[in-house]
C-alpha cells in the first residue's frame, strides 16, 4: 500500500521566477529532518523551472470600468392568471394604499438593478394583455404606450407605466415568455463585440403557456451577450421556471443545448414577511438577483476573446493640480 511521504521543500518569489528559465531558478529541495539526522545529507533533489507565464484573470467590474455597458429590459406578465385588478386577491391589485405584489417586487428588483445601468433608461415591455382601442392581443407591447420608444427614466418611470397600463389594458393570456426574450435577443444580438450587455427582467406569475418556444428562444440567445432574471411573483409552485433556470440540468431544445446557463429565477415570496408587504432583506435579495450574473456576463466575453478596456484616467477639473505621492 502506497502512502505519501514528505520529500523537501523550497521557497521562490514572483520576481524569481519572473526571470524565467535560467541559473536563478533551479531550486534545492531540502528536508529539514533528514538534514538534522545525516551528517553527509545534501538535498533531497533539485526543482527547475522550465517556463513561467502570467496570466491575468479579468473581473465582471474590469468590463464595467472599461466601459462595457449594462442595459436592462423589464418585462411584466399581465395575463388573466394573475387575478383581476380590482379584486384584493389579485397580484395586480390597484390599491390605493400601498404597493401590489408586482409593484414590490418590481420596486424592490429594480432598485438592486439600476445601479447597473449606466443611463437609468429602461425599456419597459408588458405580455399577455389585450390592447386598446381593438383588443388585440399582445406579447411584447410598450408599458409607456410608445412602441418606437418603450424606455422609461428610472424605475420610478417604469412604476408608473406599469400603472397606466393596469388602468387601460385587460389582462388575458396565454403566457408566452419567447416574444419578449426573443425581443432583447435582437439587440444583443446587433451588438457582439463587448461594448454592450442585455439583461432581460422577466416578473411573472409562473404560468407559463410556450414552453418549447421559450426553451428554444434561450437555447438560442445563449450563444449573445445576454442573461435573463426571472423573478416569480405569488404563491403558486414555480417548477416551470426552475427548469428553465437550468441549474440541475442545462437547457436545451430540439436537441441543441444551451451554450452557457443565462437564465437565474428568484422567488420573490422567500424575501417578504408573512404579510407579503415587506422585503426582510434587501442585501440577501441583492445577493440572489445578481448571483450568476457576473459569471454568466464573464462566461460569454471569455468565450468570444474579448478583453476589458482600459479604464479611462480619473476625471480632473480644469485648473486643478495633480496630487502625486513620493
Amino acid at each position: 500500500m502506497w502512502c505519501h511521504d514528505f520529500i523537501g521543500e523550497f521557497t521562490t518569489n514572483y520576481r524569481e521566477l519572473s526571470r524565467g528559465q535560467s541559473q536563478f531558478n533551479v531550486y534545492e529541495v531540502l528536508n529539514p529532518k533528514k538534514k538534522a539526522k545525516k551528517k553527509k545529507y545534501i538535498n533531497s533533489g533539485t526543482v527547475t523551472l522550465l517556463s513561467f507565464a502570467v496570466h491575468t484573470e479579468c473581473t465582471f467590474l474590469d468590463y464595467i470600468r472599461g466601459g462595457t455597458q449594462i442595459n436592462f429590459t423589464v418585462a411584466i406578465d399581465f395575463t388573466a392568471s394573475n387575478g383581476h385588478p380590482a379584486q384584493p386577491t389579485s397580484l395586480h391589485y390597484m390599491n390605493p394604499y400601498q404597493l401590489n405584489t408586482y409593484a414590490m417586487a418590481l420596486k424592490a428588483v429594480g432598485e438592486i438593478i439600476q445601479d447597473y445601468d449606466s443611463d437609468k433608461m429602461f425599456p419597459a415591455l408588458g405580455f399577455g394583455a389585450k390592447l386598446p382601442p381593438d383588443g388585440r392581443i399582445s406579447h411584447e407591447f410598450a408599458l409607456n404606450g410608445n412602441p418606437h420608444n418603450p424606455y422609461c427614466q428610472g424605475i420610478e418611470g417604469v412604476m408608473e407605466a406599469y400603472y397606466q397600463s393596469l388602468k387601460s389594458v385587460q389582462l388575458y393570456g396565454p403566457t408566452n415568455f419567447a416574444p419578449v426574450i426573443n425581443h432583447v435577443a435582437r439587440y444583443a444580438a446587433s451588438v457582439k463585440d463587448g461594448s454592450q450587455y442585455f439583461i432581460l427582467l422577466i416578473l411573472t406569475d409562473g404560468v407559463i403557456s410556450d414552453m418549447a418556444q421559450a426553451k428554444e428562444s434561450i437555447v438560442n440567445a445563449s450563444c449573445l451577450p445576454m442573461s435573463i432574471i426571472i423573478v416569480g411573483v405569488g404563491p403558486a409552485e414555480f417548477d416551470a421556471m426552475e427548469e428553465l433556470d437550468g441549474d440541475e440540468i442545462r437547457i436545451s431544445s430540439r436537441g441543441r443545448y444551451a451554450e452557457r446557463d443565462i437564465v437565474q429565477f428568484v422567488p420573490f415570496r422567500d424575501y417578504v414577511d408573512r404579510t407579503g408587504n415587506h422585503v426582510l432583506s434587501m442585501a440577501r435579495l441583492a445577493k440572489d438577483v445578481l448571483a450568476e450574473v457576473p459569471e454568466q456576463f464573464l462566461s460569454y466575453m471569455k468565450s468570444r476573446g474579448i478583453k476589458p478596456s482600459p479604464a479611462p484616467p480619473p476625471y480632473t477639473p480644469p485648473g486643478y493640480p495633480f496630487q502625486t505621492q513620493l
